[in-house]
């Protein structure tokens, strides 16, 4: 599989996975798109599908480790210029719910979000999104969405604390770059439902999917350990949760535990 040189930029705003390049092995396909947006050969909705990574990654500097051929491992350049800086969880939202939409067609009623960004399948990590920016001043250059789901795996490093992947969980195998262009499909739809202003919407929606939302959870912030009930996430990004005091949390400043 050849890499691309230089893509052609439509004048128009493109639908996300008008171009879809296969990278055979990447050390990270975030880098290879970042790269690419960084020299001005990479555009909106150009999608990057990577069949191995070598270094992939994940949220807070760890690794994205799944076996080559079996998964959704991609990167999609986005160009949010009618987004504001301010409005980046947003973004993260919008891409979550295609996510959601996408897992939701196999199994209705067992996705879950786990804020931030993670995606699970009754209570088993199946996948999990990472956004870079480019930004200048006050202008947002570039999004490159990075996505891994798992699709065909059935063994996983023993370090993980709780993966699956959706033939584990329908007993069935999918063909993974149908469904990544699938799944293209489904966040190129929720990211104009975001640019024509249904911001209010997609927060219900991310909350009405939101993982242990009204369930008693323990999580761990510096060397406090401290039980607490999930109740929303705010449109700034923020976790509240209630219990003897209601806290406001912010995305790494709290560990889940067990």
């Amino acid at each position: 599989m050849s890499h691309p040189t230089t893509i052609l930029q439509d004048k128009t705003l493109p639908e996300i996975g008008n171009v879809f390049i296969e990278l055979a092995v990447i050390d990270s396909s975030n880098n290879y798109a970042m790269a690419l947006a960084h020299d001005g050969k990479a555009f909106h909705g150009n999608v990057f599908f990577a069949h191995e990574q070598t270094a992939g990654k994940g949220q807070r500097g760890k690794k994205w480790i799944a076996n080559a051929g079996d998964n959704i491992m991609i990167s999609i350049v986005l160009h949010p210029e009618k987004l504001s800086i301010n409005e980046q969880f947003l973004l993260s939202v919008c891409v979550a719910l295609g996510c959601y939409d996408l897992l939701n067609i196999y199994l209705p009623k067992e996705i879950f979000i786990k804020w931030p960004n993670d995606l699970y399948i009754r209570d088993r990590k199946t996948g999990g999104i990472l956004i870079e920016n480019i930004i200048s001043g006050e202008k947002w250059k570039y999004a490159i969405v990075g996505i891994g789901i798992n699709i065909n795996q059935v063994s996983f490093d023993e370090n993980l604390p709780n993966p699956t992947s959706l033939k584990q969980a329908t007993d069935k195998n999918f063909d993974v770059i149908a469904l990544a262009k699938q799944l293209c499909n489904c966040i190129d739809k929720r990211y104009n439902d975001l640019l024509s202003g249904f911001y209010e919407g997609m927060i219900a929606e991310y909350n009405n999917h939101l993982y242990k939302r009204n369930e008693l959870v323990r999580l761990k912030k510096d060397d406090q350990l401290f039980e607490t009930t999930i109740k929303e996430v705010t449109p700034q990004g923020k976790l509240i949760t209630v219990g003897e005091e209601e806290r406001s949390l912010e995305f790494g400043e709290v560990e889940w535990l067990k």
